[in-house]
């Protein structure tokens, strides 16, 4: 049996000559000579463990130390203009939601190739947000606080820590809740991003047992939980979480205030100067850049607790989670303890195994890893899914660091782990499989087992969050010219491959029990997908570089340029045309536009850019505009109006209220009390969210239904359009509906051809119009530009303006902002006249019946007529068959396009 007990014993050879055996399980721990601990001094926060990694010292010591880090790392380009410029990091990482947060995972191979203990290169990383700064010089006098229900509250400096409290160092493996979440995202999309089965690490931590804290600030009677807040600052407010206390006085659970990483201080993304460490539990809980400790006697009330690090019950879709406050509270529901999981690691995803007569076997093998301090005591392999099992060897290097003699230190801590029965670390499997065998059969499956008997699910468990995923690890074997092909389940972040990409696409059912594969029973329904057409967007024939120079120089209202692409356009003919506007145009000049273009144009309007194509933006330029995320600073002084026309600003969540069955007032909470929107009547805004697998922009525009003197908040009247089975309903507003009460969204704008200035004046694309009455047309929620230029009118009494709404639905349910309305026009039929028509009325409905038509228009509307005090003007919302119908029955009557507005 070969015990892994060097970080270097891991084999790296994937056939091997072995014959096939069932070893015992568990194995024992090797022993072996080490020597004594030349760790850095008692206080020595910036110790490096390189100091200790030489193979002098590796052959003494028979623990793991820690694997040797690049010293060539730098900051990357990606990350040179996002809030984290000051981090350095390295490029094998995979990034998961973009260029920002920082969320990454090693490729799998190459984080089982490091060995038990993991650099921190490759530890995986879960940002919510910009990283904090740190610099060197104040990490000694980092603060935190133990607050709360204590009898002695404390303030501490870092320097105090290390002085007052013994210091301990062990191995601890922390693993994302998300680990292997891309499964879940493809059987069904869930509202977390696409991790692979490497958001897991392991490394040695140093620090201060919290137990020895809280018994010096003495919790009181009935304190029950102990909650960690962090430096930052996100848009929900800082990072926090919480644990019960009794698992914060156990010494059996290991709870630690960490300051060092294998050895050094920990690095910004993981926590400099001062974190958490929680072994057992998901890393979720162990909160970086400490800053309070708050004993209390509920668990934490911080949105990130409540909202995230969850599994809701699997019939809790992400549209009804958005509406279940009491659901999400509910401490049933959070995630503490990891479950039992493990994963394959080689063969790897795309590995082939050569058939030939010297290769008799080859190794399976992968990690495996338990929660609560369970250890896993057993792991077995099937070839034929599930119906016979082998069982596998187990190694255990953490094992070695129990063996340490009695007052021994590393990296200034006491390595005293002989006592303690928990298991805080992943162990590795392996077990040879005869060639042959593998020829025979069409997968591999592992499943472990903790010493608890709780073992992997066979089946997979989907949740609204997609975390916890554990069931059996599946690898497809292909057999290809006299060679074997293995195919993981999923390839991380957006990346295609993996066999159940494949079989979704090819019409395989993932959730019939038998992995996408087809029952007897089932009809074959392959799902062809058509090839997504190309719209070309560039005039080939213009072969002319721009510098980034020159891109500024057009970053105005005069002759604005904008980048889709890396390509550059010229978006002066257009400015009177656009239907959002000049505005619109404008808003992009001078930036990269790409994002907002092509999630909110049509394929007419990306065809259209060919003849606004001038040239190619540069590399160089390309790479400097790439890494801003066009977002309002957060250290910018307080703003009077709370949009901005050139970058996007965060809003918060506040409220959502119920208007019928379909829609909802969205309530967003402004940067200040005093804080307008600044949004022009009758103009738009652009509302921003982010698919959370894909990381896709989705953008829409918007008109709120809220004043535009109001203060501090913005009301959004939205419809929403939820998926059917004939049908998919509306991305942006289903995402919308499943983001809860605390969450933001980013706004952006003014956008719109047309404001009213009151008094029947209005502006349309810059040129001034007198209008003396105003048709209003509109269905559905398409009333909401349309109710904020009626209550201008309204509302002032000087205003001479005549109105006539007409306001087509389908119910009278469907009557948005009825009751608004009727208020707003009441004793005022000089000025307006509000009818409503629906198409499929009940019998009791008195008001008017059927589509809005040529009889209607006819009747109400007439020719377009010259007023003593103004002209005639049709604005119109609603749905595309409305307008393209009021379009031609108005042509049909007489009305220019010029009298006719589309919002």
């Amino acid at each position: 049996m070969q015990v892994l007990h060097l970080a270097t014993d891991i084999p790296k050879e994937p056939p091997t000559t072995q014959i096939f055996r069932v070893p015992p399980s568990p194995p024992a721990t090797e022993k072996g000579s080490r020597r004594e601990s030349s760790a850095g001094s008692d206080s020595g926060i910036g110790g490096s463990s390189c100091d200790l990694d030489d193979p002098a010292a590796e052959g003494q010591r028979m623990y793991p130390l820690p694997p040797r880090c690049n010293p060539d790392n730098k900051v990357l380009a990606e990350d040179l203009k996002t809030p984290d410029s000051h981090v350095v990091r390295d490029p094998r990482l995979i990034r998961l939601t973009g260029v920002h947060p920082f969320n990454v995972e090693a490729p799998l191979s190459e984080l089982y190739n490091e060995g038990f203990l993991t650099s921190k290169d490759l530890h995986y990383v879960r940002n919510h947000g910009p990283v904090p700064r740190v610099e060197d010089s104040e990490i000694m006098d980092w603060e935190f606080t133990i607050e709360g229900m204590v009898e002695k509250p404390i303030k501490m400096s870092l320097a105090q820590l290390l002085k007052d409290y013994e210091q301990v160092t062990y191995p601890v493996t922390l693993v994302c809740a998300g680990n292997r979440r891309k499964e879940q995202n493809i059987v069904r999309k869930t509202k977390g991003f696409s991790w692979g089965p490497a958001g897991l690490s392991t490394a040695l931590w140093t620090g201060v047992v919290i137990g020895d804290l809280l018994r010096a600030a003495m919790p009181k009677r009935r304190a029950r939980y102990v909650c960690f807040e962090g430096a930052d600052k996100l848009p929900n407010g800082y990072y926090g979480t919480s644990i019960k206390l009794n698992w914060c006085m156990d010494p059996n659970r290991g709870v630690m205030v960490a300051h060092k990483m294998n050895g050094e201080t920990l690095a910004p993304d993981h926590g400099k100067p001062l974190r958490i460490i929680i072994p057992g539990q998901i890393g979720g809980r162990s909160v970086k850049w400490l800053k309070r400790i708050i004993v209390t006697a509920e668990p934490s009330d911080n949105w990130y607790h409540i909202y995230d690090n969850r599994v809701l019950p699997t019939t809790i879709t992400p549209e009804m989670s958005a509406d279940l406050p009491d659901t999400w509270k509910d401490e049933r529901y959070a995630i503490y303890d990891l479950n039992t999981n493990s994963a394959i690691a080689y063969p790897a995803h795309d590995e082939r195994l050569t058939i030939t007569e010297d290769i008799k076997s080859y190794r399976v093998r992968g990690y495996a890893y338990a929660g609560g301090g369970k250890r896993v005591t057993r792991a077995e392999v099937t070839l034929d899914k599930g119906k016979s099992w082998i069982l596998a060897d187990i190694s255990y290097p953490e094992d070695a660091y129990r063996l340490a003699p009695e007052g021994e230190e590393l990296f200034g801590g006491q390595l005293d782990m002989s006592w303690r029965e928990s298991c805080f670390c992943w162990c590795f499997w392996e077990v040879d499989i005869l060639v042959s065998q593998l020829q025979a059969a069409d997968d591999i499956m592992i499943r472990v087992m903790d010493d608890s008997m709780m073992v992997q699910p066979r089946d997979m468990y989907w949740s609204v969050l997609g975390m916890m995923n554990n069931p059996w690890f599946r690898v497809v074997i292909h057999k290809e010219d006299h060679a074997l092909r293995f195919e993981h389940p999923t390839v991380p972040r957006l990346i295609p491959g993996g066999w159940m990409e494949r079989v979704k696409k090819a019409g395989g059912n993932l959730s019939n029990g038998y992995w996408g594969e087809k029952l007897s029973n089932e009809e074959s329904e392959v799902k062809v997908e058509e090839p997504a057409k190309v719209i070309c967007m560039v005039n080939k024939d213009i072969k002319r570089t721009i510098t980034i120079d020159e891109l500024r120089k057009h970053d105005g209202e005069s002759e604005p340029w904008f980048v889709v692409n890396g390509e550059v356009y010229d978006g002066t003919k257009f400015l009177e045309g656009h239907p959002g506007g000049a505005a619109s145009i404008v808003g992009a000049a001078g930036q990269d536009a790409s994002e907002e273009f092509l999630a909110i144009h049509s394929e007419n309007a990306k065809a259209m850019m060919v003849d606004y194509h001038i040239g190619t933006l540069d590399a160089a330029s390309q790479a400097a505009l790439a890494g801003g995320e066009g977002e309002a600073g957060k250290d910018a002084a307080p703003r009077e109006t709370f949009l901005q026309s050139k970058v996007w600003t965060k809003a918060i969540l506040s409220a959502k209220t119920k208007i019928s069955a379909d829609t909802k007032v969205f309530t967003f909470k402004l940067e200040h009390a005093e804080q307008t929107s600044g949004l022009p009547i009758g103009q738009h805004l652009m509302m921003r969210l982010r698919d959370p697998v894909t990381r896709e922009a989705i953008i829409r525009a918007y008109t709120p239904i809220s004043e535009v003197s109001d203060k501090g908040k913005i009301d959004v009247l939205i419809k929403v359009y939820y998926d059917t089975p004939e049908k998919k309903g509306g991305k942006m507003t289903q995402a919308l509906d499943a983001i809860p009460v605390g969450h933001f969204v980013d706004f952006k704008g003014p956008i719109g051809k047309f404001e009213y200035l009151g008094q029947g004046q209005c502006s349309i694309s810059g040129q001034r119009r007198k209008v003396g009455r105003f048709i209003m047309i509109c269905g559905g929620s398409g009333i909401t530009p349309i109710f904020q230029v009626l209550r201008a009118v309204m509302s002032d009494r000087e205003d001479p303006t005549f109105c006539l709404v007409l306001d087509g639905n389908r119910l009278e349910e469907d009557i948005l902002c009825r009751d608004d309305l009727d208020r707003m026009v009441a004793g005022q039929d000089h000025k307006c006249r509000l009818l409503y028509t629906l198409s499929k009325p009940d019998p009791s409905w008195t008001g008017l019946r059927g589509r809005m038509n040529k009889e209607l228009f006819e009747r109400e509307v007439g020719p377009c007529q010259a007023r003593p005090n103004g002209e005639d003007l049709v604005l119109v919302c609603g749905p595309e068959a409305l307008e393209k119908s009021v379009r031609s029955i108005f042509a049909g009557m007489g009305w220019k396009d010029d009298d006719l507005l589309f919002f």
